[in-house]
């Protein structure tokens, strides 16, 4: 079985702690293809995919996609084009699910995740109205199912509390990248910082990224 993984950073690992690393250590007999890229938003990951298709003997990819339209808008320096407003975000959003569909049997579409571990901010409302389109664009492919990781994460930080940290500083997420590669270090980062899923509200920490894993594994394991 071959699968992709389509992404941005959080796909990638980089910052903080790579599921998809898990993933391939509890299936060992699987192909996993990280295709995960820092920075992407819906409109460079469509440029990317245009320019650079990918495979297209995959028996499943995951897509997960969407936060960087939310968290670059807070950072100083943006590296990648941002949707305009919600209905680009839906028309490029769909695009990309369909130019993914010509490179695999099965399609899992994830919703963003954490733009800070405070359940009541703006960055989060906002990611909310985006995963609500995704899970109505997804709704409309028969051969693509929605996971709704907002929700996942959601449940479990309502039984903690985290610190409403979240790093906008572009410097120091390039910092926290180059130094902080070790779990160890990553959790006790996280743990100073008052978080308990991510490294600096958005990239996963050790708990962040094996809820991750669970979350596809449940999927892979599934057969869909």
């Amino acid at each position: 079985m071959k699968v992709g993984l389509v992404g941005d950073s959080l796909t990638e690992g980089r910052p903080g702690v790579s599921f998809s690393k898990i993933l391939q250590k509890q299936y060992p007999h699987l192909t996993f293809d990280n295709l995960g890229k820092p920075g992407e938003t819906v409109r460079s990951l469509h440029d990317r995919l245009i320019k650079t298709p990918i495979d297209s003997d995959y028996d499943l990819i995951f897509l997960w996609i969407g936060v960087n339209d939310v968290y670059s808008k807070l950072l100083k320096v943006q590296a990648q084009p941002v949707s305009r407003d919600l209905e680009e975000f839906k028309d490029v959003f769909q695009k990309v699910v369909e130019v993914v569909l010509h490179s695999s049997k099965q399609v899992v579409t994830v919703s963003p995740a954490l733009a800070g571990e405070n359940l009541n901010s703006k960055p989060t409302n906002d990611l909310e109205v985006l995963t609500e389109a995704i899970q109505l664009i997804s709704s409309n492919y028969p051969q693509v199912e929605f996971l709704d990781l907002q929700s996942v994460f959601r449940e479990h930080l309502k039984k903690v509390t985290s610190s409403d940290y979240l790093n906008t500083k572009v410097m120091r997420v390039m910092i926290d990248a180059l130094f902080y590669k070790d779990p160890i270090r990553i959790d006790r980062l996280s743990n100073k910082r008052g978080l308990h899923y991510t490294l600096d509200g958005i990239h996963l920490n050790s708990r962040g990224a094996a809820l991750v894993a669970e979350e596809y594994a449940r999927l892979i394991g599934a057969g869909l």
